[in-house]
C-alpha cells in the first residue's frame, strides 16, 4: 500500500514545524457517515425547476438514455450498463486515464491560522510525476468535516490570497469559513495542448484525472469525511469540475460555475475546441480562435462534433449525485434543455430535484451567486442537525 503524507494539525493533536513532513500510513477508516441529503433545503428549492418554457424540452441532443445501438433504456440496471457505455466511449475519445493513485502524497510547507480556519501551503501528488502547490484549508474544530475541491488557475485567489480584495473566486476560503476542508489547486491551462500528456490524454481530461487523485488525497485526510467531498470551478475552473465529478464518482456532488455545458461555436468564451481543452491534436496546434474553415476542429472535439456527441452525456454521468450550474454570460436559462436529459435519467432512477440551474448577469460570480452555490453545498454535503 502507498503511503500518505499527512501532517496533524492544532487542536488535532500537534502542529509539525514549518517545512517539516511526517509520514505516516492513513489506517483509520473514516467514521460512518449519515447518509446524504435526498432533498434540497426549502431555501433553494426553486432553483431545481427549469423555467415552464422550457420544462420537458428536449431539443436536439441525442438522448443518453439510448444505447449506442438504439435501443431504449429502460431500468436501472440498463442505465449502469449505458453509464459504463457512455464513459467507455469518452474515455476512448480523450485517451484513457491512468490508474488512479489511491493514496496520493501531501507536503506541508508553511501554515497561518486565518480566522476561523488555517490556511496550509503543500505540495500535493495530482498525478505521476506531477506534483504542484496548493493550499489546504481546515476548518476550526473537531472534524471530520464535509470537503470541497476547488479549481482555478492559481490556488492563491481561491485560498483568498488573490491581488483583488474584492474577488468573488475565493472559494476555498470563503467554504473553509461555513466549516469545509478545501483544497485549492490550480493549471496554467493555456500552456497545455502543446506538449504530449500521459496516454496522449486531452489536456481537460488529464486534469479531471488529477482531480480525481485529489479527491482521493482529501478522502484520506482525518479531517475529512470521505463521504463528503464536492468539487467546485469557475470558467476554466468550471469545465475542470464538470470534468471531474462526471467521471469520477467520488466527488458526492459539484457546482459548476458559468463553463459553457454544451458546445457552442457562436460564442469564442465557450471554447472547448481550443488545443488547451478538446482540440488537442499531435503534431499540430490550432491557432486560437473561433472554428472557421481556415482554423477547423481538431483533435478529440472534432470527432465529438463528427459523431454527434456533445456534453450532456457527461452531465448525465452524475446521476443521482446532485449538482448545479452557476449560470452566467455562456450559461442562459435555455440550457436548461440539455439538462433536462439529466433529469430524465434522475427520474429512472428514482431521484428528484437532482439538478440545479441559478442565473446572473454577466459572466463573473456575484455574491448572491456564490451564497446560493455555498447554500447548495452546505444541504448536500453537511450531515443533517
Amino acid at each position: 500500500m502507498r503511503s500518505v503524507t499527512v501532517i496533524v494539525l492544532l487542536p488535532f493533536v500537534v502542529a509539525a514545524p514549518a517545512g517539516a513532513q511526517e509520514t505516516r500510513p492513513v489506517t483509520s477508516p473514516a467514521p460512518q457517515s449519515q447518509p446524504l441529503a435526498t432533498q434540497p433545503c426549502p431555501d433553494i428549492a426553486p432553483f431545481f425547476a427549469p423555467p415552464p418554457e422550457f420544462r420537458g424540452q428536449l431539443g436536439a441532443y441525442r438522448s443518453p438514455l439510448r444505447f449506442n445501438d438504439g435501443a431504449l433504456v429502460r431500468t436501472p440496471a440498463d442505465w449502469q450498463r449505458r453509464r459504463q457505455e457512455i464513459l467507455d466511449y469518452w474515455h476512448s475519445v480523450m485517451g484513457p486515464w491512468p490508474a488512479l493513485i489511491d493514496h496520493p502524497t501531501i507536503q506541508y510547507l508553511s501554515k497561518e491560522h486565518a480566522g476561523n480556519f488555517t490556511r496550509c501551503k503543500v505540495r500535493v501528488e495530482v498525478a505521476p510525476d506531477d506534483r504542484r502547490e496548493a493550499y489546504l484549508l481546515i476548518p476550526d474544530g473537531q472534524g471530520p468535516f464535509p470537503a470541497v475541491l476547488v479549481t482555478w488557475y492559481d490556488p492563491a485567489s481561491s485560498a483568498g490570497l488573490g491581488r483583488n480584495p474584492n474577488s468573488t473566486v475565493a472559494f476555498g476560503s470563503d467554504l473553509a469559513g461555513r466549516g469545509f476542508v478545501t483544497l485549492c489547486i490550480g493549471d496554467d491551462i493555456r500552456s497545455r495542448g502543446r506538449e504530449p500528456l500521459p496516454n496522449n490524454l486531452q489536456p481537460i481530461s488529464y486534469l479531471a484525472y488529477c482531480a480525481a487523485n485529489c479527491a482521493n488525497l482529501l478522502a484520506d485526510l482525518p479531517q475529512v469525511d470521505a463521504a463528503r467531498i464536492g468539487v467546485v470551478g469557475h470558467s476554466f475552473g468550471g469545465k475542470w469540475a464538470l470534468f471531474a465529478s462526471c467521471l469520477c464518482e467520488r466527488f458526492a456532488c459539484a457546482a459548476w460555475s458559468d463553463p459553457g455545458i454544451v458546445w457552442n461555436e457562436a460564442d469564442p468564451n465557450a471554447n472547448w475546441w481550443e488545443p488547451w481543452y478538446l482540440g488537442c491534436e499531435p503534431q499540430r496546434v490550432r491557432p486560437k480562435g473561433l472554428v472557421t474553415q481556415e482554423n477547423p476542429r481538431t483533435g478529440a472535439y472534432r470527432r465529438l462534433i463528427a459523431e454527434g456527441r456533445d456534453l450532456h452525456e457527461l452531465h448525465a454521468l452524475m446521476a443521482p449525485r446532485p449538482f448545479l450550474v452557476s449560470g452566467g454570460a455562456q450559461d442562459m436559462p435555455e440550457h436548461w434543455i440539455a439538462l433536462n436529459h439529466t433529469i430524465a435519467v434522475n427520474n429512472l432512477l428514482g431521484f428528484k430535484d437532482r439538478v440545479a440551474m441559478t442565473n446572473r448577469q454577466g459572466h463573473n460570480p456575484t455574491t448572491e451567486s456564490n451564497q446560493q452555490m455555498y447554500r447548495f453545498f452546505e444541504c448536500f454535503l453537511r450531515p443533517p442537525r
